[in-house]
């Protein structure tokens, strides 16, 4: 009887505890009505494509647990997704968003609902288009807090704000993007960077058009860094003041002190900002890290300005940014960050491996073919492109990947990515560059089929056929720890000896070092087809990409759900 009625008493108070968690959890609903614009920026009217009319578009904030409803209008001119960049996504890939891995675009005139719901994780994360050049404008914050009645693993902030460094151009950018493919050589680059929507003083007509943030003197703000920029990895920092980073990727860190914080494309980044200097004006400041020697980029300064309440009429003072080449600084932000143990979140990466994985990365070029034997923009006459293991990925363009996955549609996808490269050779050996043996790929839709649950290790080695950079990769649906980063080629019987496997950094996007090496580590225990792709978007197109093909579990709860009545059909 006694032990009946203790079932009894856990039965209930199981129950109970299930009750508070939905009775915690909320339905929080937006609508987005994607058109274009005209703003001025930089001297100029520029047509643009924007959310709600504007830039950044909304900020979306849920607590953990919540389920997120958004309705896209499609009122611009052009194809449009909206991919939630770093959301887990558990049993709700139809809603990740990338145009032909998940779904079909959303038409001009028409619409589309996404629906999932935000579980297991917190932090700061942002959603975009992912279509095309789009989301150079069609972007904005998304903050999960932690459930109602929990907290931070670090004292509450006094304001949250979030900061998202953007890219700007003088012209479309859908156009930018398409002029490059048809020349086959690298698109125009950007002409400013801007936070929050603003270049900044130290470019044309735009005294007006910076960035303010008022603060109180003693008081501590939780600073959320998004790099929302195209193609350009980032420098930030703040005049005279300390930063305190607890959280990158929705994952959350130990503590770690930095005055510069570095971030590529894609990755966001929380801070502690505590304004403890002397009552005046300071200027935050980004300017780009660009890696790749010889390579033309957007070599400017975005900067906004913070002013402490009360603080006389001053010229703010102006913080002393790293180079654009400060590969060690990159470097030691990159490789400080471990994970926080005690989190709520936190789990051991898995000692067990599945699937061991080596994936060369980098640019190469593919044959021109243009009418009339006319020559490509690119080197030799031929085509940029770039590659996984030498394999270049081109999306389908008649039904998307997940749903002949769904369906067991033959002909969309095959599933023959190489686990290792096709030909070894000195892959960071500058030498090597413009190699006309090695420097050609051809075009695939190849991607890596593993089983449900499965332990995956990749290591990503960068190569030098056409210069060497530091490659942002993000890996959908999935967070990954970072068990280790290096620079040359990878060597494992010296390098799997630095794997850090107590406390490694978790991230979704991760920036592969410039003639380096990463290896990371994730269990794929969500079903579908998950993208795998460089954030800078002038590579994506070019094929720097590949996907996860990941089985269904063996019970209902682990198995793809049927797509959602209106998911847009080709």
């Amino acid at each position: 009887m006694g032990h009946q009625v203790f079932l009894f008493a856990c039965t209930i108070i199981a129950l109970l505890a299930s009750y508070s968690s939905l009775a915690s959890a909320a339905v929080v609903e937006h609508s987005f009505h994607v058109q274009n614009r005209t703003i001025t920026r930089l001297c100029r009217r520029q047509l643009i494509t924007a959310v709600n009319g504007s830039l950044p578009g909304p900020t979306i904030r849920v607590n953990e647990g919540d389920t997120l409803v958004v309705h896209v209008f499609n009122l611009s001119p052009y194809n449009l997704t909206i991919h939630w960049h770093g959301v887990f996504q558990l049993l709700s890939g139809w809603a990740d968003g990338p145009e032909f891995a998940t779904q079909c675009p959303i038409r001009p005139g028409h619409s589309y609902t996404y629906k999932f719901n935000v579980t297991g994780q917190e932090g700061t994360l942002w959603w975009h288009a992912h279509v095309s050049w789009l989301r150079a404008t069609v972007h904005g914050a998304l903050i999960i807090r932690p459930k109602k009645g929990n907290s931070y693993p670090f004292p509450k902030p006094y304001r949250e704000v979030p900061i998202l460094l953007g890219e700007w151009w003088n012209a479309n950018v859908v156009d930018v993007e398409n002029q490059g493919l048809a020349s086959g050589a690298a698109p125009n680059n950007s002409d400013a960077y801007t936070i929050n929507g603003w270049p900044g003083d130290l470019y044309p007509c735009s005294s007006n058009k910076t960035y303010k943030l008022t603060v109180k003197h003693g008081k501590t703000y939780l600073l959320r860094i998004i790099n929302a920029a195209l193609n350009n990895q980032l420098f930030f920092k703040i005049a005279n003041h300390k930063m305190k980073v607890v959280a990158v990727d929705a994952a959350y860190t130990d503590p770690y002190v930095t005055d510069v914080v570095v971030i590529g494309p894609g990755q966001t980044t929380d801070v502690l900002l505590t304004a403890d200097q002397a009552p005046a004006s300071y200027y935050m400041a980004a300017n780009p890290y660009a890696s790749a020697a010889g390579v033309p980029f957007d070599n400017t300064t975005t900067r906004g300005i913070i002013i402490y309440e009360g603080a006389q009429t001053s010229t703010p003072i102006m913080p002393i940014l790293p180079a654009f080449n400060d590969t060690p600084t990159a470097h030691k932000f990159f490789t400080n960050l471990t994970g926080l143990v005690t989190g709520p979140f936190w789990t051991p990466p898995p000692r067990k491996v599945d699937e061991h994985m080596f994936i060369t990365i980098g640019l190469g070029l593919t044959a021109c073919n243009r009418p009339g034997n006319a020559t490509c923009g690119g080197p030799n006459g031929q085509r940029f492109a770039a590659s996984m293991n030498n394999a270049s990925f081109q999306f389908p363009n008649k039904i998307s990947m997940l749903e002949a996955f769904f369906y067991n549609v033959n002909g969309v996808y095959t599933t023959d990515f190489p686990n290792q490269p096709p030909l070894k050779f000195d892959y960071t050996n500058a030498n090597n560059s413009m190699n006309p043996a090695i420097i050609m790929t051809t075009k695939s839709t190849k991607v890596k089929k593993v089983k449900f649950n499965a332990t995956v290790e990749i290591v990503f080695q960068n190569t030098a056929l056409i210069g060497i950079e530091n490659h942002p990769i993000h890996l959908h649906g999935f967070n990954f720890y970072v068990l280790a980063q290096g620079f040359g080629n990878y060597n494992p019987a010296v390098d799997r000896k630095k794997f850090n496997l107590f406390n490694p950094q978790e991230r979704n996007t991760i920036g592969v070092p410039v003639g380096g090496w990463a290896v990371i580590r994730f269990r794929a225990n969500n079903p579908g087809v998950w993208l795998m792709h460089c954030h800078l978007d002038v590579h994506l197109p070019w094929g720097l990409a590949t996907s996860f093909v990941v089985e269904n579990g063996p019970t209902p709860s682990t198995r793809l759900p049927p797509p959602p009545p209106d998911l847009p059909k080709c």
